[in-house]
């Protein structure tokens, strides 16, 4: 069974989420966008277990791409928010399954 968290888990992830956009926007002008390099140094950084192995030279292209960006080529929060949403539900994807192998 998985354990539930308690709001006061679930405003510290939310404040997390907001901190972290907040810390790698706006280095190269717009603090309320990521640019291309913002997001690569972003995933580089917090996302270092994902993108270690990464073989693909063309994923940041192919991800931005799909994620929608704006006229100048960045990413607004809520794109940041979907793409952070769409890694947490691979996450959990993976978990259960092998959580499923196992009964």
């Amino acid at each position: 069974m998985v354990k539930m968290s308690s709001p006061a888990e679930t405003q510290q992830c939310t404040e997390s989420l907001t901190a972290i956009f907040q810390k790698y926007a706006g280095k190269e002008g717009n603090n309320s966008m990521l640019s291309k390099a913002e997001l690569l140094t972003f995933m580089d950084t917090e996302l270092f277990a994902f993108t270690k192995n990464q073989k693909d030279t063309t994923i940041l292209d192919r991800m931005m791409k799909k994620l929608g960006l704006n006229s100048n080529g960045q990413l607004d929060f809520q794109k940041f928010l979907n793409l952070t949403g769409s890694m947490v539900k691979a996450c959990y994807d993976s978990f259960t399954k092998s959580t499923h192998l196992w009964k």
